[in-house]
């Protein structure tokens, strides 16, 4: 079986390496806050050209501070896609904001036309969804923004290291937010996320609520790193074992993008002619293929025709936000159409760093037969 994603290939070619160094972490005594942390915050804020950042829990957790550190009254709204991960619509929920759902473009991502429509007077946040690995038009969407006075988080949990006009995705905002989850660009063996931003003041308030809201960031507080609330916060953190995993794993990011850049060009290179849609990169784009996600009416066939010949694939995502219970009182515009159209036909094949040329090779040859019988 050809398995949609696995970490086993990558595990047992580091293991060692994994192993040894997870071992020195706990040696030394630290479980959380310690060097490993320490060395791996400095080396994503330098790699992706911010001035401040912090890890985190999860990606979850670095949209949700991101929007707790604005103190979302209850009538504020934060637009958002309707073709998103549920974490995206959760973290605003839990934060206070109201979630207001928008159309996507032909290229699966936040539209702009659409973000103009739906902004009134309660509008305080957009966020952006990189999906698939692919930027949003982000120059745009900030212009609208800063005319407007509109805050800007992104969701950058899948498209670590893609760019818009060559600028990394998580710098446009006021913060970019980024998971660790174990399918994502960058990976670690549990759980993980990011916050970039470039304003120091936001910078001090997201490292407090981090952590409970105690400060460990000012000197000037008076109750400096005690253990003493200067307001509400949560318990998100990413621990020394987690972040000695990434520090390994970071060295080679570039790498795990370029080959994952190099399969992508494989399927497309093999399935450009026949009858299904492939992904596109925009022209001002560098997309970093977090997921392979095609469009065909027939997709229940296709997936099923893979999955006897022993090639996984999946959905991503097969509801609409407004279509789950736990969401349907949710503010939304009327026309939700590629919203809709989409969830109905997308789905993705294996790509990820460890996938070997012949399966990928595979892969192409059974979807050409598949897509011929059709």
């Amino acid at each position: 079986m050809i398995k949609y994603w696995s970490f086993l290939e990558e595990y047992k070619k580091n293991k060692n390496r994994f192993l040894s160094n997870i071992n020195k972490t706990l040696i030394k005594g630290n479980i959380f806050f310690g060097k490993q942390l320490n060395i791996f915050e400095k080396r994503f804020i330098k790699k992706y050209k911010s001035k401040y950042g912090i890890a985190v829990g999860s990606g979850t957790d670095a949209i949700l501070i991101s929007l707790l550190a604005l103190n979302l009254k209850k009538d504020d709204e934060v637009i958002v896609p309707a073709n998103t991960a549920i974490p995206t619509v959760s973290a605003i929920v839990n934060a206070g904001g109201k979630p207001r759902l928008i159309d996507i473009e032909d290229d699966y991502l936040t539209s702009v036309s659409k973000i103009k429509k739906a902004t009134n007077k309660n509008t305080k946040v957009i966020i952006p969804v990189h999906l698939y690995g692919q930027s949003c038009q982000m120059e745009e969407i900030m212009k609208f923004a800063n005319k407007n006075k509109i805050k800007v988080i992104e969701d950058c949990a899948q498209a670590q290291g893609a760019k818009y006009k060559n600028k990394f995705v998580g710098t446009f905002g006021l913060s970019g937010c980024f998971s660790f989850y174990p399918t994502k660009i960058l990976g670690t063996y549990g759980d993980g996320g990011f916050i970039l931003t470039n304003d120091f003041k936001f910078f001090e308030k997201i490292k407090r609520i981090r952590f409970y809201g105690i400060e460990t960031n000012n000197h000037k507080k008076k109750f400096f790193n005690e253990y003493y609330a200067y307001e509400n916060g949560i318990n998100s953190r990413l621990d020394e074992i987690q972040s000695s995993i990434l520090n390994l794993k970071f060295k080679n990011v570039d790498n795990l993008i370029y080959k994952r850049r190099k399969i992508a060009s494989i399927y497309i290179k093999n399935l450009k002619n026949l009858k299904i849609i492939l992904p596109e990169q925009n022209t001002k784009c560098f997309h970093v293929y977090n997921t392979f996600t095609l469009y065909h009416k027939k997709r229940k066939y296709i997936m099923n025709y893979l999955k006897n010949n022993n090639i996984q694939s999946r959905i991503i995502y097969p509801y609409p936000i407004q279509k789950m219970k736990g969401y349907e009182k949710i503010k939304k515009v009327k026309d939700l159409s590629n919203t809709e159209k989409f969830s109905k036909g997308i789905f993705s094949i294996p790509l990820y760093p460890e996938l070997k040329l012949k399966d990928v090779l595979k892969i192409c040859k059974n979807l050409k037969n598949c897509i011929k019988s059709i």
